[in-house]
């Protein structure tokens, strides 16, 4: 057999990733997923327009994209330029984001943030301090990228009556986001984030009905998921986990109890999608090998998993094809390469991605001037 021939052959076998999938009222044509991406470019807390060419270079036809973290209330912002979702203005920003999303045919959910303890007094109303579960400040120097300089303020406790503002917060947030046209929301309770803090016993000291146990400990997180799939629908709700992970020194001394117990207790709800960072990832960017493994979490979790943190096209491939995974979320290389499906089709070269504008203010560079593969041949 020639060359010619093997590369025929090579293209009837179905590339796991490349195959549809079924994601309740979902139709997906592949498995690959643009993940979560802060990129601070919206000023003044408000999605922009030049984020409608970002979003719409990164749809496919039956794609699925996860926007990056919104801001629930004026209390939740933990990062400058990052956008939100509770204000008029705001909702209306991003409507023709997501109309142009749809246009190409994507599926596309928002993502609800609260940073709790993760902020600043900057960002807080009146310079007043963020709040969290605890009044302890994380102790890292370091924002999650694992190399921006960091210095965070002691956090204040919220009281029993505010968890319940907050809660109502979200679901606000939510509703919010399917008038902006969303197709559903995925709740951020990863990556040390408010809804992480009452999760992980380091950082929670409550000794109230919101901390001290596992099931008190999940107790508001569960709080949120079940308001927001009141508000809009079960199946239109997914969640960002990462038990394993220490980010804003938010560690857990069982992370497989922690993960176990919150995925058995979403199926008792129902919703549509569990997304989980994988043990290795050590910080946003950099991994090491773990004897730890999501598999005990996927097994046990009814629903719709993807899985982020680290995966290539082979990685990917694999732990689809494996049943490790339904989904895969792409961070880095879906940012530096807007065409990651066709590039991955094709096995093609990937464009490297460029660290340094990742966090920038620009509308373009290291945002949506990344190239496409020239297919004209």
């Amino acid at each position: 057999m020639d060359e010619e021939e093997t590369m025929e052959e090579m293209k009837k076998v179905p590339i796991p990733l490349l195959t549809p999938y079924k994601m309740g009222r979902f139709s997906l044509s592949h498995r690959i997923v643009l993940a979560p991406l802060s990129r601070l470019r919206s000023y003044n807390l408000v999605a922009q327009p030049h984020a409608v060419l970002y979003y719409s270079q990164r749809t496919t036809p039956g794609g699925f994209l996860i926007g990056e973290a919104s801001v629930i209330s004026e209390t939740a912002q933990g990062s400058p330029n990052t956008p939100g979702i509770w204000t008029r203005e705001q909702v209306e920003a991003w409507k023709p984001i997501v109309k142009a999303v749809h246009d190409k045919g994507g599926i596309f959910f928002c993502q609800l943030w609260h940073a709790g303890r993760a902020s600043d007094n900057c960002f807080q109303p009146n310079g007043q301090a963020p709040i969290s579960c605890t009044d302890k400040p994380i102790q890292f120097k370091v924002h999650i990228d694992g190399t921006t300089p960091a210095d965070f303020p002691p956090p204040r406790r919220l009281t029993i009556d505010e968890i319940k503002q907050v809660v109502d917060d979200f679901r606000i947030a939510a509703k919010n986001a399917m008038e902006a046209g969303f197709d559903g929301v995925e709740i951020h309770a990863a990556n040390g984030y408010l809804i992480d803090q009452f999760l992980k016993d380091q950082v929670n000291d409550r000794t109230d009905e919101y901390g001290g146990s596992m099931e008190n400990r999940c107790r508001f997180p569960l709080e949120v998921v079940r308001a927001i799939a009141d508000e809009i629908g079960f199946d239109r709700v997914g969640i960002r986990l990462s038990p394993f992970a220490d980010y804003n020194d938010a560690a857990d001394s069982n992370p497989q109890a922690l993960g176990l117990y919150i995925v058995e207790s979403l199926n008792r709800i129902g919703i549509l999608y569990c997304h989980v960072i994988e043990p290795r990832m050590i910080t946003q960017f950099d991994s090491r090998e773990t004897k730890h493994s999501l598999l005990p979490m996927r097994k046990a979790f009814n629903g719709t998993f993807i899985v982020a943190g680290g995966y290539n096209r082979e990685g990917g491939n694999e732990v689809v094809d494996s049943g490790g995974a339904d989904l895969v979320a792409f961070g880095r290389l879906f940012l530096a390469n807007p065409d990651l499906p066709k590039r991955f089709e094709l096995h093609a070269v990937l464009n490297k991605y460029d660290r340094s504008t990742f966090y920038t203010s620009d509308p373009v560079v290291g945002y949506t001037d990344y190239p496409f593969l020239d297919t004209s041949d």
